[in-house]
């Protein structure tokens, strides 16, 4: 296998996600409410961590989210001068109205595939699942896991 080609499949299928996305939100944005999603409440410095930005920028970003109503930052229960992020209940309803949209598009997209493109997509699930949980940047103990 090629890793130069695979890394080439991976930036289109991307800019397939980034088409298959309903407008409003950046891939950062929502990339940050999904793991805040997936982890619970967490430091904006593990946040930047984990979405592979600075500091800085995450925490603009999160004061976007904030103004939308789609996160607040709340105390740490172990620590009273720390503050973490996590996801309203707005910010959960967005989530999940983005997935749906997303799923409907795809399922669109899959329909003018050929029976045997569908059946190799279906068999390429596992590989490309392990590939997500393949092992990176791993979340701190700043994010408290639910």
């Amino acid at each position: 296998m090629d890793s130069s080609e695979v890394a080439a499949s991976l930036e289109r299928l991307l800019s397939l996600i980034r088409w298959l996305s309903p407008p409003g939100l950046s891939l950062t944005a929502a990339a940050t409410m999904t793991t805040l999603e997936r982890s619970g409440p967490c430091r904006l410095t593990a946040l930047a961590v984990a979405e592979g930005v600075t500091q800085p920028a995450m925490t603009q970003l999160v004061g976007r989210l904030e103004a939308g109503g789609l996160v607040e930052r709340c105390p740490d229960p172990d620590d009273g001068r720390v503050v973490r992020v996590q996801l309203t209940d707005e910010g959960r309803d967005l989530i999940a109205r983005r997935r749906a949209a997303r799923a409907e598009r795809l399922w669109s997209l899959l329909g003018t595939l050929a029976p045997a493109d569908q059946e190799a997509l279906a068999a390429a699930m596992p590989a490309i699942n392990a590939l997500a949980r393949a092992p990176r940047e791993p979340l701190t103990d700043d994010c408290m896991e639910h």
